[in-house]
């Protein structure tokens, strides 16, 4: 499978311990909330599934409210597919508490930031594209930045999310960064395939990190096992160790 698909999100992925003593060795370039975003813009952040706003960025989002920048979370789909088949968590429900699970994380960085729903279907976001666009294009305006995810993240709804956000920051005259999320789980830097001369590490401070960790503990529906289906939970800890960094990762 592997071979067919090397972006495939299966076991547990590169150990966060590898990408460390990687880092120690080959240090991101460093950059200030300053480089990514203009005080007086507006920080668009697509986020394909509830918590990916979280996950991503959340001390980028932080820093960008406290330059004086307006900060808009794009929630494409509602993530009423996390849980296929649980009769604990069916859909509709499912997208009901993972967007207050969201609201309530969004609330904990800072009460400015706005969020607004697409209610494209989880899991079909590919199909979608042309309309994620026309309902972005009309509030995104030049000099404004937007961030998504990882255009080679491994997960379908991730990659055309980032697609998407790349047609309409061209054609708004807007800064475009991709922020990786189950990147870390498929990418390996000791295969080189990581895009490591692309990367910019943002410094987060203690507060920052703090923010992120409570945020990060709003997502019950993620972060618990499933107790119909007895699935794991979608971020178990060696996925969340790559998200207590104390900086974050975009993509130029």
């Amino acid at each position: 499978m592997d071979a067919l698909n090397p972006r495939a999100i299966v076991g547990t992925g590169t150990p966060e311990a590898r990408w460390q003593c990687w880092l120690s060795r080959c240090p991101i370039a460093r950059a200030s909330i300053g480089q990514l975003v203009a005080a007086d813009r507006c920080l668009h952040v697509l986020a394909p599934h509830p918590d990916d706003e979280i996950l991503g960025c959340a001390g980028i989002m932080r820093q960008a409210l406290h330059l004086g920048c307006t900060v808009q979370v794009w929630a494409v789909t509602d993530g009423e597919a996390s849980h296929a088949g649980s009769a604990a968590m069916p859909p509709a429900a499912l997208a009901r508490v993972r967007t207050r699970e969201s609201v309530c994380a969004l609330r904990g960085l800072g009460t400015d930031i706005r969020r607004r729903r697409l209610r494209i279907p989880d899991g079909a976001v590919g199909r979608y594209l042309p309309e994620i666009v026309a309902a972005l294009s009309p509030h995104l305006q030049p000099g404004d930045t937007v961030i998504a995810p990882w255009a080679a993240d491994g997960h379908p709804d991730h990659e055309a999310t980032a697609r998407a956000g790349r047609q309409a920051a061209d054609n708004c005259l807007c800064r475009l960064f991709e922020v990786p999320i189950w990147g870390w789980h498929w990418a390996d830097p000791l295969r080189g395939d990581f895009p490591a001369h692309r990367a910019l590490a943002i410094a987060l401070t203690d507060a920052d990190a703090a923010a992120k960790a409570r945020a990060i503990r709003a997502f019950g529906t993620q972060l618990q096992a499933d107790p119909a289906t007895g699935n794991p939970p979608i971020l178990p800890d060696f996925v969340l160790a790559r998200f207590r960094r104390r900086f974050e990762v975009v993509l130029r």
